[in-house]
């Protein structure tokens, strides 16, 4: 264990998502390494996200405005909405380019073990945004425990409206992984062969 500051940094790192002890260590003594000029740009750079960077008041998508590009963009299919977990899935789904709806981010999944539930995440916000003009739900939760149970709700507290399709992403998508690690070809097939609930 080092002492100070080195150790408070390295405590930090590895707090990060998919950073261990190790990995905290090593990017600690390259920070501690590196020149003054790239420790001010990654300040900034971290600096402006916290400052900058706000979710979408229309789908929860990250964003530099109050509105998202995509919610933006009068080309999207009003009657289509894609419904993931986090804004990483937004871009794993834009990179198939087989998608042209809009997006609506839980903010996470349902998992009663962590504390999380209906209200933590962004459910009664996609309720209110399904009226007339919307068609299809388009269910993109991960193909995990906690994304199965997410969607099960989601089936439920949808299933009343009038005219409205529930799907889910068909398979090809392995149990158990994160939209954002599948390829383009793998997450097309599923869009495009997506199924009923």
């Amino acid at each position: 264990m080092y002492e100070g500051p080195v150790q408070d940094l390295i405590d930090e790192l590895g707090r990060l998502p998919g950073v261990g002890p190790k990995s905290a260590q090593r990017i600690a003594f390259h920070l501690l390494a590196a020149d003054p000029a790239d420790i001010g740009r990654l300040q900034d750079a971290l600096q402006k996200v916290k400052d900058g960077v706000v979710f979408c008041d229309v789908c929860g998508n990250v964003s530099a405005e109050a509105t998202c590009r995509i919610c933006r963009d009068p080309r999207r299919d009003l009657t289509l909405i894609c419904v993931v977990e986090e804004p990483k899935d937004v871009l794993a789904v834009e990179r198939t380019r087989e998608f042209k709806g809009r997006y609506h981010v839980l903010g996470g999944a349902l998992d009663p073990l962590s504390g999380i539930g209906p209200d933590q995440l962004r459910i009664r916000q996609l309720l209110t945004r399904i009226g007339t003009d919307v068609n299809e739900i388009i269910i993109a939760t991960d193909p995990n425990t906690e994304g199965e149970a997410t969607a099960t709700y989601l089936v439920r507290m949808l299933r009343d409206f009038p005219g409205l399709t529930v799907t889910r992403l068909a398979s090809g998508l392995p149990m158990g992984g994160d939209l954002e690690f599948a390829d383009e070809l793998t997450l097309g097939r599923a869009l495009s062969g997506r199924r009923s609930m």
